[in-house]
């Protein structure tokens, strides 16, 4: 099987936050969504920041998110937290500009290519002003959570992007400068539906990679572990990840074979705080990468669902490279359930 083109969005897509035109009738949990992050690794840092649109009822929510180190087991744990569940839809402004109504602002210098992203707390102790350069096109990006694919109706023509971005700027957390330099990632959807309802699915882990213009990886799907066995019923026949891909200097490969597992959980939060990776593409190469949480957090989500943001660090087994870049988790009541008494205080799997 040969390579694959670099399938890539329309750049206009960045601005694409449509609402209902008058007559027209959408499932009122389709969303569009932003998701811009960055992190400081050497003062394990990491920032998470989200606009989620709803266009069915006019309204948006998101905010913008500070975490560092390992011990942020609710969301006021964190540094900084400032996520806003109801607040006015916002408009595309002159200038190609979004912004939120509490303080967080988006201009896209160049479409596809280039975003400046700022925010401002409220008390002025907490702010940042990145500037964020693609790394890699704007790919496709397949569905990123269960569901999406049940639910979302395909002639809204539902898609998402996702991208690598050279980020560099400031942030100021709580009254404290750090320069920001690092190679982060930022997606987006929109016409998907995304049920708040609990989906019967073992935790999601979504992994992107950037060690270099010569590879990156991505995938989206579950741990081969496969501790929560007896409470998900998977198909064994179809792969562990249901979105994968390599790239290695400009050629992107599919990925036919992930096998993500876990070696230790956060005893509190139950999400992964070291992992592997090993990957097969379809030129029938292998990759295999080593992840370590340096920060993580339990970050605002649905009320009846868990999400988890961390920064990992991930080390090429090949060639020893190391490369910094979040790692999201998420599940529903029934995997956290059945995650309690089951990780002992070093965070290994004692059933």
């Amino acid at each position: 099987m040969a390579p694959e083109p670099l399938l890539t969005r329309p750049v206009e897509s960045d601005l694409w936050i449509p609402k209902p035109e008058e007559g027209e009738k959408w499932a009122d949990h389709t969303i569009h969504t932003h998701y811009f992050g960055f992190n400081v690794p050497e003062e394990k840092i990491g920032v998470f920041i989200y606009i989620r649109y709803q266009p069915v009822f006019n309204l948006c929510s998101g905010g913008a998110m500070v975490f560092s180190g390992l011990h942020n087991v609710k969301p006021l744990d964190i540094d900084h937290c400032d996520y806003i569940n109801t607040m006015p839809y916002p408009e595309v402004q002159e200038g190609n500009v979004i912004e939120t109504a509490n303080g967080l602002r988006v201009e896209f210098l160049e479409l596809g290519k280039k975003v400046r992203v700022s925010y401002k707390s409220k008390t002025a102790n907490t702010f940042f002003d990145v500037t964020q350069t693609a790394a890699t096109p704007l790919l496709v990006r397949g569905h990123v959570f269960p569901s999406e694919d049940d639910n979302t109706d395909p002639k809204q023509l539902p898609g998402g992007s996702e991208q690598y971005m050279r980020t560099v700027g400031d942030l100021t957390m709580n009254g404290k400068h750090h320069a920001v330099n690092c190679v982060s990632v930022r997606d987006r959807s929109w016409r998907q539906v995304r049920t708040e309802d609990e989906v019967p699915y073992p935790p999601v882990g979504w992994s992107p990679i950037f060690f270099g213009d010569d590879l990156s990886f991505n995938q989206v799907g579950y741990d081969s572990t496969q501790v929560w066995n007896d409470t998900f019923k998977v198909d064994a026949s179809k792969p562990t990840q249901y979105f994968a891909w390599v790239i290695t200097d400009g050629v992107k490969c599919e990925v036919v074979r992930v096998e993500r597992k876990i070696q230790r959980w956060h005893p509190q939060l139950y999400s992964a705080v070291e992992q592997t990776i090993v990957a097969e593409d379809n030129q029938g190469k292998i990759y295999r990468f080593k992840g370590e949480a340096i920060a993580q957090a339990h970050l605002p989500s649905w009320p009846n669902g868990i999400f988890i943001d961390s920064v990992y660090k991930w080390t090429d087994e090949d060639s020893g490279r190391v490369a910094y870049c979040t790692y999201q988790e998420a599940w529903f009541a029934a995997y956290q359930r059945f995650m309690k008494g089951k990780i002992d205080a070093d965070g290994k799997f004692i059933g």
